[in-house]
């Protein structure tokens, strides 16, 4: 004789904090897409060789309009997007701006078949709030991790590009993880997953995310012209260090030199001056004779890096005060900024 017993199904209880995680995931998920990217190099003899790259996206409006990162994207020939359900489709790069490592695309994909990711804000981000990442890493789809904001980072160096603001995190993003969303404990992307530090190639719990209200501005230049418009003074310039001040007998210990002034650019126009010769100083070489630049529209600045962060504040068309030192007498000069030219 057999007896059946009828076990009843056990599920775990899940912490309200468990809960929110899956909550957030499920809501998500479906607006996060894989990128692959094709290209072709050539070896020594010519031969051609496929190249494929991978990468993450998310879906931010019913248009079929898709944001990621540049590095995603850069040198692609083709560019094909997987959505949740399985689906490919062919994608359009429809801008791209290296300066802030950011892209947009276009799929021609129905409405009904799009899931709009929810934006947020970054603007008061706090070191401990919770986070969560959702991307495709190392080829594995809608993988999610979660951690907490380490820090709001002033600025980053990352391939070449200076980012600001950006925010540091312990939520595991390894390769493939790029482009995908950095999500709040509401569910909204309050980040766009973009770089990671690691010496070993994988998460070591360093990964950095460009804040939402930077993207949201580049989005919609890159959705409106395909570019995004920065500012520019047409000038050459070089960062002054306190021995090149002390042996060029400088008044000031720090600022930026204006080493050629182009044509016809706005410094020109100002009447801004470069330099007329150079000189040796230990291993470098300088060129001197130029105005010295130590504050834009009031706020000092003691580098190169440091005028262009503060040039950042401004659209091309605005008028500033730039502060010089000319002939050891410091003074205040109006420009009104161009738009740096496409390269």
């Amino acid at each position: 004789m057999f007896v059946l017993f009828a076990y009843p199904s056990y599920s775990p209880a899940h912490t309200e904090d468990e809960k929110n995680t899956i909550r957030i995931y499920d809501r998500a998920k479906a607006a996060v897409v894989n990128i692959t990217s094709r290209s072709v190099s050539y070896d020594f003899f010519m031969t051609p060789i496929p190249q494929e790259g991978s990468g993450s996206g998310t879906i931010i409006d019913q248009k079929g309009h898709i944001v990621t990162n540049y590095h995603v994207v850069r040198g692609a020939q083709r560019l094909e997007v997987t959505l949740s359900d399985g689906s490919q489709w062919e994608a359009q790069l429809v801008g791209a701006d290296p300066l802030s490592d950011l892209a947009t695309l276009h799929i021609d994909a129905p409405p009904e078949q799009l899931s709009v990711i929810s934006m947020g804000d970054s603007l008061t981000l706090r070191t401990g709030q919770k986070v969560l990442a959702i991307g495709n890493p190392f080829g594995l789809d809608q993988t999610l991790t979660t951690g907490v904001i380490s820090s709001i980072r002033k600025t980053l160096q990352a391939g070449g590009v200076e980012l600001e603001n950006v925010i540091q995190t312990d939520a595991a993003i390894n390769p493939g993880n790029s482009g995908g969303p950095l999500l709040d404990s509401s569910g909204k992307m309050i980040g766009i997953n973009t770089a990671i530090f690691t010496p070993s190639g994988g998460s070591v719990g360093i990964g950095f995310a460009i804040p939402i209200h930077t993207a949201k501005r580049v989005i919609a230049e890159l959705i409106r012209k395909g570019y995004v418009s920065y500012p520019w003074m047409g000038v050459e310039m070089q960062t002054i260090l306190p021995r090149f001040a002390q042996t060029l007998r400088l008044p000031v210990q720090h600022g930026v030199l204006l080493v050629r002034v182009l044509t016809n650019g706005p410094a020109a126009k100002a009447g801004l001056r470069g330099g007329t010769r150079q000189v040796r100083i230990g291993n470098s070489i300088v060129i001197v004779g130029g105005d010295v630049i130590t504050a834009l529209a009031g706020n000092a600045v003691a580098s190169v890096e440091e005028l262009s962060r503060e040039m950042r504040h401004h659209t091309p068309g605005a008028t500033v005060s730039v502060t010089i030192i000319r002939d050891n007498t410091q003074r205040d000069v109006s420009i009104t900024l161009g738009e740096r030219p496409l390269s």
